[in-house]
């Protein structure tokens, strides 16, 4: 099957211009009136009530999500076609049905709004990249020695969290710090209450030691309290609280005891150094954001500041920005930012937005506190928004100089690979195994925006044909799955289909490949591999054809370095996958694969038996013998082991 052009791809831009002209020439368009009428259909049975609608294609595929004070009078809007924008023209010429959802209020349609958008992820809303959840510090105080922990994910009982962080790297950098400062523990319950000895960190003067009962319980909560304090933005009576205890030991002439808190007090001075604002900022609880467009690239940038600290920053690119107005664009952003995460107090923006205020009612529905939203006209905090400001334009620049460098090697490799023009998605394969075991393949997927790492893909290889250690049937078997899976999901080509195929290998994994892609009658999808050159010397690739021809770049050149850079995220990531799956393979058990045993029953075995082997090689009686195991299931378990008996 081969890959159609791209200009005859359904909702193609070229095929738009085409159907524009049409429309400017004749004043109709059947797919705009097709639309049109779909949607005057729904609009007969609409309310005058709050809520969200969603359009669909013809494949009930979601184009956009939208919410309504009235879903009677938004809806209609989007009748008067020649009022749109081009966008949304678009999007009403590839409309043909639409679902609607009723809320109680409009402040929960646009919570719903962005779920659905988050969800869906349809192509004509803006659109904030699924990246990580923001990581937290929490303070664990289910026992009576609280822990220090980084944090990610679903919130524990008896848990309290602080943040949210911009990166790990911002926690790790600050948990070091309060380790030096308030020597709490950081190990897990079971690692303290199997401690005979401190281990090395109370060697170093980062814990306490509550493990072996150097310091008492309430010692180490006033060390707690001090480390909340400090995390909730009262860093100064913090500091205040050590000056008079060092000075109060060094009157008693208990000079270790002084130099230790002098340690402690210039760690504090150090972490306050670093993520202070500046004094007027003071116990600010706020999240600072400022957005800015060029060149059909929109930044949001977000500071992070709690208690007057500052807990990092992080720019963040929408897409299907468009025609987007920014202030639109940050309304977007707002929504789909803050539906898993709790917002500050206090939001200062850069720029005003539609309905501040039934946004922050919505937030705050969502948080559970009240939300402030507002521009700052003047003094630190509107310092604050233009610093913001700021590193927006710079994050711009970084992206377009990084892009402009992405899309000329993209053009440089077009020509050294004899390409028609340079390609817009790069899938890179490799397997990973150890002598066979726990076989994995990987793929990377490379744009002109940089890795999208939101479509890189695991293949678990567990086809009995395949003879373990064998690469080249994995690559075929890999290859075979990936192109049934694209010829079923998009049988007429797309933006999921690759321009490149790069394969970590030489010219046994490109015969593989070749034979994959021709038993499917896959046509027009250009693919070569990359070899280490001799003594597997990096630097030194070769780069097997299809033809069996070979090829080799010049070591310092930049295309080089740029295919270097491909086959080595696709061997990290296929090392990551392999070894992830061969940690999960140490915890499992031969009596997962028993028939009717569970958690309870499985522990109820390996405690009366000690092994799984010991489970394996006992007799019927045996088994009957271990609490908790009946006639059937003691039968289930030896006809598993002893089929023929």
């Amino acid at each position: 099957m081969a890959r159609p052009p791209a200009n005859q791809l359904p909702g193609s831009p070229d095929r738009f211009a085409e159907e524009a002209a049409t429309y400017a020439v004749t004043g109709s368009r059947p797919d705009i009136e097709t639309g049109v009428a779909a949607i005057r259909n729904t609009l007969k049975t609409l309310p005058p009530e709050p809520g969200v609608y969603r359009m669909l294609d013809a494949n009930e595929q979601v184009l956009y999500v939208g919410k309504a004070r009235s879903l009677k009078n938004r809806v209609a809007n989007y009748t008067q076609v020649m009022r749109l924008p081009r966008r949304l023209q678009r999007m009403v010429a590839q409309t043909r049905s639409m679902t609607i959802v009723v809320t109680r209020s409009e402040a929960e349609a646009l919570l719903l709004e962005a779920q659905l958008i988050k969800r869906f992820r349809p192509a004509y809303n803006v659109l904030l990249r699924d990246d990580k959840s923001f990581p937290f510090i929490a303070l664990d105080e289910s026992t009576g020695f609280p822990r220090l922990s980084k944090h990610r994910g679903a919130r524990r009982p008896q848990t309290q969290y602080f943040g949210p962080f911009a990166s790990a790297g911002s926690v790790n950098t600050t948990l070091n710090a309060l380790q030096k400062v308030f020597l709490l523990r950081s190990c897990s319950d079971s690692y303290m209450a199997n401690r005979t000895r401190p281990c090395l960190l109370h060697q170093i003067r980062r814990c306490s030691a509550p493990c072996t009962g150097r310091i008492d319980v309430p010692g180490y909560a006033e060390l707690v309290e001090d480390a909340r304090g400090f995390l909730l933005g009262r860093s100064q009576q913090v500091q205040k609280k050590l000056g008079e205890r060092m000075g109060e030991a060094a009157a008693a002439q208990d000079y270790e005891l002084a130099a230790v808190l002098r340690d402690r007090l210039k760690a504090l001075t150090a972490i306050q150094g670093s993520q202070a604002i500046n004094a007027e900022t003071d116990s600010i609880d706020a999240d600072v954001i400022a957005i800015a467009t060029r060149d059909g690239i929109a930044c949001v940038q977000i500071f992070f500041i709690r208690g007057g600290q500052n807990w990092g920053h992080r720019a963040v690119f929408p897409t299907h920005v468009g025609d987007v107005p920014e202030d639109e664009i940050l309304s977007a952003f707002l929504g789909q930012f803050y539906a898993d995460l709790a917002p500050a107090r206090s939001i200062l923006l850069d720029r005003e937005i539609a309905e501040p205020e039934l946004v922050a009612e919505a937030l705050a529905e969502s948080a559970g506190h009240r939300v402030e939203i507002r521009v700052p006209q003047r003094g630190h905090l509107k310092r604050l928004v233009e610093q913001a400001e700021r590193n927006a334009r710079d994050a711009i620049d970084r992206r377009l100089a990084e892009s402009t460098t992405q899309r000329r090697n993209l053009e440089a490799l077009a020509d050294f690979l004899g390409l028609s023009e340079a390609p817009e998605r790069i899938e890179i394969y490799d397997n990973s195994h150890i002598q066979g075991t726990n076989a994995l393949g990987a793929m990377v997927v490379a744009t002109p925006e940089g890795f999208a790492k939101s479509q890189y893909r695991k293949f678990n290889m567990k086809a009995a044909d395949l003879v373990p250690g064998d690469d080249f049937a994995m690559m075929r078997a890999m290859l075979t799955r990936r192109f049934v899976r694209l010829q079923a999901e998009a049988p007429d080509g797309g933006e999921d289909w690759p321009d490149l195929l790069l394969i970590d290998g030489g010219k046994g994994q490109v015969s593989a490949v070749a034979a994959a892609l021709s038993e499917l009658q896959v046509e027009g999808v250009p693919f070569v591999g990359v070899a280490k050159g001799p003594d597997r010397n990096a630097g030194r690739e070769v780069f097997h054809f299809p033809d069996g021809s070979e090829q080799t770049l010049p070591p310092n050149d930049p295309l080089m370095f740029f295919l270097q850079r491909l086959r080595d995220e696709a061997h990290r990531f296929a090392i990551g996958a392999h070894r992830a799956k061969r940690s999960k393979a140490l915890t499992v058990s031969t009596l997962d694969e028993v028939p009717g045993i569970g958690p309870a029953r499985k522990k109820a075995l390996l405690m009366h038996f000690g092994t799984a082997r010991a489970v394996k090689g006992a007799a019927l009686e045996d088994l009957l013998k271990a609490p908790g195991i009946n006639q059937a299931t003691a039968e289930a378990v030896y006809q598993h082991f002893h089929p023929n008996r």
